[in-house]
């Protein structure tokens, strides 16, 4: 995985669509659901904590563009 889409399409192959309008929110949501993914050992570590990674640095991202408006 290296970007947010493609987070997006391997938490459909759960039955996880997320959208909420909220970009923040949905990269939270997302954030959540591989969590609880990871709790629930249907993922392996490396796949968790690289898209942990992709949906950190968005977040930031994001809460950044945000502060200079």
């Amino acid at each position: 995985m290296k970007t947010i889409y493609e987070i997006q399409q391997f938490l459909k192959q759960f039955g996880t669509i997320i959208y909420v309008g909220d970009r923040v929110g949905d990269l939270e949501l997302m954030e959540s659901e591989l969590k609880e993914l990871y709790q629930a050992q249907l993922i392996e570590t490396r796949e968790f904590q690289t898209a942990l990674l992709i949906l950190r640095h968005e977040i930031q991202l994001q809460r950044e563009k945000s502060k200079q408006r």
